[in-house]
């Protein structure tokens, strides 16, 4: 996931200024932690906020991997940015619309149910796309949350797509409760790491990717053994959602 340099823009833009200050401050989380900065991939959540803003970041900054939220958002900046770009899916998905979620983006974080899961291996085989997968996991328990509740839903749902060569588990994601307490995030974060381990024992495979960690938290994240942090609002500022 290495870190990108600068492109020796001379007049960067805010958004490239806030790409670089989160991308250090992960970097110093990552050392603190014991951990080699390169482990863990800043991934600039662009929803609500337009193509363009899309393309400074990656003109200026290098970065080449971004988070959306919904299909929809997908559909408008997809076909206007370079193919250079790759979305990772982030925000719930509803498997019908996992089609085309699997044509547009290069991974889905937010796979929380077996159907689904399922949706998605059959969108991947028919257009012939090699499509990484995330499991979502509701490790906090918050009703309010999307995301597989229980160890044994988790293992169900990666084995439903384990004779697919079209889709490859690559671990587990999960968000936490929103203003929690210090402890609860390093619980939540911990058990998710947990979790990935022990689910990679049974299938016995690697399972690399711990995405987890956003604006407020990604330090605690880190600290945890988080390899994707999403950064929204630190990056594009806050979001208005009356538009």
């Amino acid at each position: 996931h290495g870190k990108r340099q600068c492109k020796g823009v001379k007049n960067m833009s805010l958004l490239s200024e806030n790409y670089f200050r989160v991308l250090e401050e992960v970097a110093s989380a990552a050392r603190s932690a014991g951990r080699d900065p390169g482990s863990v991939l800043l991934l600039p959540v662009s929803k609500t906020y337009p193509a363009g803003d899309v393309e400074t970041l990656w003109k200026e900054t290098g970065v080449t991997c971004f988070g959306e939220n919904k299909v929809q958002e997908l559909m408008e900046k997809v076909p206007v940015l370079s193919p250079e770009i790759q979305f990772h899916l982030i925000g719930h998905l509803q498997s019908n619309k996992a089609a085309k979620a699997v044509e547009l983006s290069a991974c889905i974080h937010s796979v929380d149910s077996v159907r689904l899961a399922q949706k998605i291996a059959s969108g991947a085989e028919k257009i012939h796309k090699k499509i990484r997968i995330l499991l979502e996991v509701n490790i906090s328990g918050e009703e309010s949350k999307f995301g597989l509740s229980s160890y044994k839903d988790v293992e169900e749902t990666a084995l439903a797509v384990r004779e697919s060569e079209f889709v490859e588990l690559c671990g587990l994601m999960t968000m936490a409760p929103a203003g929690a307490a210090e402890d609860v995030l390093h619980k939540t974060f911990s058990g998710l790491r947990l979790m990935r381990d022990r689910l990679s024992a049974d299938l016995g495979k690697p399972l690399p990717e711990l995405s987890m960690g956003m604006t407020s938290d990604f330090r605690i994240a880190v600290a945890e053994g988080a390899t994707i942090v999403r950064v929204g609002t630190a990056i594009f500022g806050a979001r208005n959602y009356s538009v």
